[in-house]
């Protein structure tokens, strides 16, 4: 913490959520075959299967992308940045190893949505966009503090005429959304609640993929014990 000024109240951000993000750019021709690839695998399909929700591949059989041959190099330079994400948090990647266990494209098109919701079964997600121009317009990513500490009384951050003059400031804001940006990596926690907001431009479809990643223990040689505060690699697990 810095130091105080005499007399004047100061706050310190306290357990601050990480949000990763990385400005990529990528070549026009390798993302044009790209929304080519994702456009076949999702054939005639426009939703999920609800109207208003965006296509996602995990629901539809297009969970792999990072073996698919239009992706694979991209997704691999996607996971070095996740791996630097990990080693900016403090991470010993001697000591864990990093696994990607889904990998779908979303597709949004006008006022197409996808609803709140956050990855029990992963601890590293990401969302690389394919398309966007920064203004929001095509839908942003919106995320969700786990706790509301600082409004004192539960509920009051949600606004409806509270005392919380200040509630979209740092301090109590109920949310913070991202706008997608073509070359766009996000990555954050994968028990972060998130939902993406509608398309609400005509002329242009969101096109991103996602990423879910987890943890384990490296794997250990005859004799050796994994840290109990890690799952086993998963190279060692025994199905029954």
């Amino acid at each position: 913490m810095g130091a105080l000024a005499l007399g004047q109240l100061a706050l310190e951000p306290l357990f601050p959520v990480a949000l990763g993000r990385v400005q990529l750019a990528p070549d026009p021709l390798d993302t044009a075959f790209q929304l080519q690839a994702i456009n076949e695998l999702r054939g005639g399909a426009s939703s999920n299967p609800d109207p208003g929700c965006a296509w996602t591949g995990d629901l539809n059989g297009a969970w792999q992308l990072h073996r698919h041959p239009a992706f694979a190099p991209l997704i691999a330079s996607l996971l070095g940045h996740a791996r630097s994400y990990l080693q900016e948090l403090g991470f010993d990647l001697n000591q864990v190893s990093l696994h990607l266990q889904r990998c779908w494209p979303v597709v949004s098109e006008l006022d197409q949505v996808v609803g709140r919701h956050h990855h029990p079964n992963a601890h590293v997600s990401a969302v690389y966009y394919l398309n966007g121009d920064g203004s929001g317009r095509q839908g942003c990513l919106r995320l969700y503090p786990q706790r509301q500490v600082n409004e004192l009384v539960p509920g009051l951050a949600v606004g409806h005429g509270g005392p919380l003059a200040g509630a979209q400031g740092p301090w109590n804001a109920p949310w913070i959304d991202l706008a997608p940006q073509a070359g766009l990596l996000v990555l954050f926690p994968s028990n972060l609640d998130h939902a993406v907001l509608p398309n609400g431009d005509p002329d242009d479809t969101r096109y991103s993929i996602s990423l879910d990643l987890a943890l384990s223990a490296p794997a250990v040689g005859e004799g050796e014990t994994p840290p109990e505060y890690l799952a086993p690699h998963p190279s060692q697990w025994q199905e029954v």
